[in-house]
């Protein structure tokens, strides 16, 4: 905390290939979304000033990896809590509960993850998404970011998208001719991540998260960004380890 306040801004890793959650503005050149503008309320919370935050773009595979290096102080970002990605970096409480699901073209016949067992299905690498489906499908592809998947599925090189709602919601608002199918088939708890033994930020963030649920600030987020999923849910109830 005390190296970030000396820095003037907090350097937060976001995506900007996700539609509604993180992307960039193509009008405004900002980066914009419900994740991004998480991390802007945790800027907000140690400068006083939103807009002391500085993004660097990770794909889903650069997230752990970059937490490790110090060149992000944390990463909001799509990012479920694991056991496995437990060991290389902590989190912060649940600020989103997603689940996957599946996106297809219109009039497809898919109707969910238990029709993929003879399909080509594209995933993004370093994605919880990937091992929730691969032993499901036939087939899966394995690209950088889920707009590369949209590509696939809109020329007809994959059958199918499988990730979180959240995620699809987002490919889904960005061509009509696609629809989500299906319930959920997994939960997909998202943590903001943080580099392993920095307990003073896990705290700060937590405290952050705690406020935007009491003052309806996380609500209002939902609202601006999400609200094709549905109406407001209540944020996810914090728990903690002590």
């Amino acid at each position: 905390m005390e190296r970030i306040l000396k820095r003037g801004r907090l350097i937060a890793g976001v995506d900007q290939n996700s539609y509604l959650m993180g992307f960039r503005n193509s009008f405004t050149g900002e980066i914009e979304g419900f994740d991004v503008d998480v991390a802007r309320q945790i800027a907000k919370a140690v400068f006083g000033d939103e807009k002391k935050v500085q993004f660097k773009v990770v794909t889903s595979a650069e997230r752990i990896p970059m937490l490790q290096r110090g060149e992000v102080d944390l990463v909001v970002r799509t990012m479920t809590i694991t056991c496995d990605r437990l060991r290389d970096v902590d989190f912060s409480q649940v600020y989103y509960q997603a689940g996957q699901r599946v996106l297809v073209r219109r009039n497809s016949g898919i109707t969910g993850v238990e029709s993929l067992a003879d399909k080509k299905v594209c995933v993004a690498s370093g994605s919880t998404s990937l091992n929730n489906v691969v032993n499901r499908v036939k087939t899966t592809v394995s690209v950088p970011n889920w707009t590369d998947c949209l590509v696939m599925l809109q020329q007809g090189q994959a059958d199918a998208i499988s990730t979180d709602d959240t995620i699809l919601a987002g490919l889904a608002a960005q061509d009509p001719y696609t629809e989500v199918v299906g319930a959920r088939f997994t939960e997909e708890p998202y943590g903001v991540g943080v580099p392993k033994g920095q307990e003073d930020l896990v705290r700060f963030v937590n405290g952050v998260l705690e406020r935007m649920r009491g003052d309806g600030t996380w609500g209002a987020i939902y609202g601006r960004w999400l609200n094709t999923l549905g109406p407001a849910p209540a944020p996810p109830v914090a728990r903690y380890r002590d």
